[in-house]
């Protein structure tokens, strides 16, 4: 069956065009069921048209077209359902079309095409003798559906770009996920940075000029970094922070002063000393570094305004929009009046840039580095933002319209059905416990999340309040932060991870240059060379602790054993410095490290008598054990976490554990997947960590199956050549249990 599956889909893929394709699909289908005829209806313009058939009439390819309304095709459309019939004729909903010359056929199993929530087509498969399809034969034109739904979609693409020449659909980077539909507000074009260089005519009145614009500035920032300190955002606080910093005397403020005592007009004063340091900091190689730059021209574009155009700052609105802008800074998010905001898409920035965290926080869908957006005329226009594919899509249409509300309805109407059992534990169908835990790094409605479903938090990332700073933060800093954590878990278990940065997660202050940075100086390795920096840290979780037991202290990208050994040797002499300066009755705490790096795999005798428990960085050990970077567009594809060699090296790593009675969980991307939930849970992992927004999702998932038939699932699944055929396996699994929506 795996086979047929992957010819068929194969061959459609390899398909020069749509119609090709589809002819393909009809053919390979009904030969493969061996049922009398095969078709397929693609939904073009809210109506589902016969595209492709092999047993009713070719003159009617094209011609017969249904409303979601109309028939069983569009029941299945509609219903987004399959439809098995052994007589398709005694169904209230059947309606016969003339052309198509259908009458001969009783039984009928339809099933929708879907494409990450959206409908594209029905496939469909007839036969004569009046007998309703097998559950083997249903799960089988489901899977295949779902196989195809890639394909059919990007054949789809390809046709529309050949008729449309106009560019509608624009590609950038998921920078925070989600799906919008609102109008595009394309802005800060208006006052240009670069400016010319104007003399002072009266140097006293220029000064007095910049005094009043810096002030106007200061007060707006003060406003909004008020604004998230009643909402307890203390890491988005510290962003307004820092930009206030830079308009002091001692920053850009003085800077600009000197600028024109040098005997420069104000306006031109802004633009040369924002040009030069912002030069400077587009020299440095660091991307956090280089980011930074996109600071001081929102900075200088701001003063710019009052000073060009005073008083038109602030933005009014009466309808939610897309802000659509060359690159987003901290201050033009915060203008926004509250949910009026909803997408947010760049042609510039990176994921590390504040505005990136600060649409993550709003819980704003983002698509950065999007080129040639300023220029396609799109101020005003209805427009679609997809932030987790990384698309724009303008003016769309009405068909398209529809699909992606439907798709927005579908995903609020299955979030509100999870979220309904979102209390109950995480059980399977015969009583096997799965924990669910939170992967955090924000503090922004932690105490919510963790209320509703979660059992704690299984990562909580202690870089993200270093990458907020514009230093590293003090002990004190440090302690209050981690205590509000815990505060906001109550009497729940508390993973904090000790400092995990270099590779991707740069910081500012503390730049780190290496060719290749992920096999580099980072995590535990940095932290220590740096025994400062790490029993500060160590101090400051302790203290946040007290007497609690709730702190699990997790060292990230250990390697092997001496780091372990000289881990734990700095934690005892933080924990005797705390017990007797500040807490006599200090818990000390569980501390555990992050299996990522393969070596560990065959050294856990060995780590399992230094440590309290393990978990699994997914990510990190699928990367290294494939070799592969998964951010490096050449060899991306090449990054599968299902691929067989990795699910075996999680099952070793499961089983030895077991052996050794440690603790192990699983913390990173595939923990908050369907399908790596139902394999991890076949391999007996009953502690996995994912993001909020998955939980609800994966508890509803876990109380549908039962442990023993993922047992033997495994088996299956542990014995396939790729991670393809994997997924596959999975997908059948799923539809069979009439759990197709998860995959």
């Amino acid at each position: 069956m795996l086979k047929t599956l992957r010819d068929i889909t194969q061959a459609v893929a390899a398909a020069d065009d749509l119609s090709s394709a589809l002819s393909l699909l009809v053919r390979q289908t009904k030969a493969a069921m061996a049922t009398q005829c095969c078709s397929i209806y693609i939904l073009e313009d809210n109506q589902l048209v016969l595209s492709a058939t092999d047993g009713l009439d070719p003159r009617a390819i094209g011609q017969v077209k249904m409303r979601l309304t109309e028939g069983l095709v569009g029941l299945v459309a509609e219903r987004e359902e399959p439809v098995n019939l052994a007589d398709a004729q005694l169904h209230p909903r059947f309606k016969l079309f003339c052309e198509v010359d259908e009458e001969d056929f009783r039984a009928f199993l339809a099933v929708p095409i879907i494409y990450q929530k959206l409908i594209l087509g029905v496939l469909v498969v007839q036969q004569a003798d009046a007998r309703q399809f097998s559950e083997a034969e249903e799960a089988f034109l489901m899977t295949l559906a779902a196989q195809l739904a890639m394909t059919v979609r990007e054949q789809r693409k390809k046709a529309e770009v050949k008729s449309a020449p106009d560019k509608s659909v624009y590609a950038g980077l998921s920078a925070a996920d989600g799906v919008v539909i609102a109008n595009a507000m394309v802005i800060g074009g208006d006052i240009a940075l670069e400016q010319s260089d104007t003399l002072a005519n009266d140097i006293t009145a220029e000064l007095a000029l910049l005094d009043n614009a810096l002030i106007t500035c200061r007060n707006a920032l003060s406003v909004q970094s008020q604004r998230f300190d009643g909402e307890n955002e203390k890491e988005v606080q510290s962003i307004f922070s820092a930009l206030l910093l830079l308009l002091d005397d001692s920053s850009l403020g003085g800077e600009y002063s000197r600028e024109i005592q040098a005997g420069w007009s104000a306006v031109s004063a802004v633009s040369r000393v924002s040009l030069r340091y912002i030069d400077q900091f587009l020299q440095m190689q660091d991307p956090y570094l280089q980011e930074r730059a996109s600071d001081i021209r929102d900075l200088g574009q701001r003063v710019l305004r009052e000073l060009i155009e005073p008083q038109k700052m602030h933005i009014e609105l009466d309808v939610p929009v897309i802000l659509v802008t060359k690159e987003a800074t901290v201050t033009m998010l915060a203008e926004f009046p509250e949910h009026k905001l909803v997408g947010i898409v760049t042609e510039l920035g990176g994921v590390n840039s504040h505005a990136a965290i600060l649409a993550r926080a709003f819980g704003v869908p983002a698509v950065i580095g999007v080129e040639g957006i300023l220029n396609a005329g799109i101020d005003g226009k209805l427009t679609i933002l997809n932030g987790s594919r990384g698309q724009v899509i303008v003016s769309p249409t009405l068909t398209l319209i529809e699909e992606y509300r439907s798709h927005i309805a579908a995903e609020k109407a299955l979030q509100d059905r999870y979220a309904q059992e979102l209390a109950l534990p995480a059980i399977t169908l015969d009583h096997t416990r799965v924990h669910l835990y939170l992967n955090a790094g924000l503090l922004s409605s932690l105490a919510s999340e963790i209320a509703e479903g979660a059992d704690g938090i299984g990562l909580y990332r202690t870089e993200i309040p270093f990458m907020l700073q514009s230093r590293f933060p003090s002990e004190m800093e440090q302690t209050e932060v981690y205590r509000q954590v815990l505060e906001a878990a109550v009497d729940k278990p508390v993973v904090m991870r000790t400092l995990d940065v270099g590779g991707d997660k740069p910081l500012s202050y503390f730049p780190i240059i290496e060719d290749n940075p992920f096999l580099g100086w980072r995590g535990i390795r940095l932290t220590l060379d740096h025994p400062e920096l790490f029993l500060v840290q160590l101090r400051a979780m302790l203290n946040a602790a007290g007497s609690s037991e709730q702190l699990h202290i997790l060292l990230p990208m250990v390697c092997c054993l001496d780091e372990i050994d000289q881990a734990i040797g700095y934690l005892d002499q933080a924990y005797l410095e705390v017990k007797q300066d500040i807490h006599p009755a200090l818990v000390k705490p569980k501390i555990g490290i992050m299996l990522e790096v393969p070596a560990l795999l065959f050294q856990l005798e060995e780590v399992a008598k230094r440590v309290d428990f393990i978990s699994v960085g997914s990510n990190d050990l699928t990367q290294y054990l494939l070799a592969v970077d998964r951010n490096n567009p050449r060899v991306s594809s090449l990054y599968d976490c299902y691929h067989p060699g990795i699910l075996r090296a999680l099952k070793r790593a499961r089983q030895e554990c077991d052996h050794y009675q440690l603790p192990v969980s699983v913390c990173g991307e595939l923990a908050g997947e369907p399908i790596g939930v139902i394999l991890l849970v076949a391999m007996g992992f009953n502690q996995l960590s994912m993001n909020q927004g998955s939980l609800a999702k994966i508890n509803y998932l876990i109380r549908r199956v039962s442990y023993k038939d993922l047992s033997e699932l495994l088996v299956q699944a542990l014995s396939q050549s790729n991670g393809v055929e994997v997924r596959l396996l999975v997908t059948e699994f799923l539809t069979r249990r009439q759990l197709a929506e998860f995959v």
